[in-house]
């Protein structure tokens, strides 16, 4: 196996915790060899694959997903069918971001009609909010 670091050791290096570190083992993102005494040895590349783990969940992409690419990452080859997944989540990433677009319109002409005089609404004053100008 080469050059192997224990799983603090790479939680540190890689910026995640160890229990993420579980995680991906249990989702089949990361492999992990056993020491006799039972401890979980990764070679020094996991420092790298756990990087691209967060980078792909920080896309917003699903373990699954992930784990779907995984094997076209380990054998350094992007196939039609590895571009048309990430393709695919691209796009469900702009929907969703359309979506929220929407969303925060909405939420913007509910703050303005309520913000409005005629909306009825009393307007209060925070705590740390100075009065108006000519409030008296």
């Amino acid at each position: 196996m080469g050059v192997t670091v224990r799983i603090g050791e790479l939680a540190g290096r890689a910026g995640v915790s160890t229990r993420a570190l579980r995680y991906y083992e249990e989702q089949g993102l990361l492999v992990a060899q056993r020491s006799p005494a039972g401890q979980r040895r990764y070679p020094e590349s996991a420092v790298e694959r756990v990087r691209l783990i967060q980078r792909l969940y920080a896309a917003d992409l699903s373990s699954r997903t992930i784990a779907d690419l995984m094997p076209c990452v380990d054998a350094k080859v992007n196939t039609p069918e590895s571009r048309a997944r990430l393709a695919a989540e691209r796009d469900r990433i702009d929907a969703r971001i359309a979506e929220l677009t929407a969303a925060r319109s909405r939420l913007d002409e509910v703050i303005a009609l309520a913000a409005h005089p005629a909306s009825g609404c009393t307007y209060e004053l925070g705590p740390d909010q100075p009065a108006p100008a000519g409030a008296d």
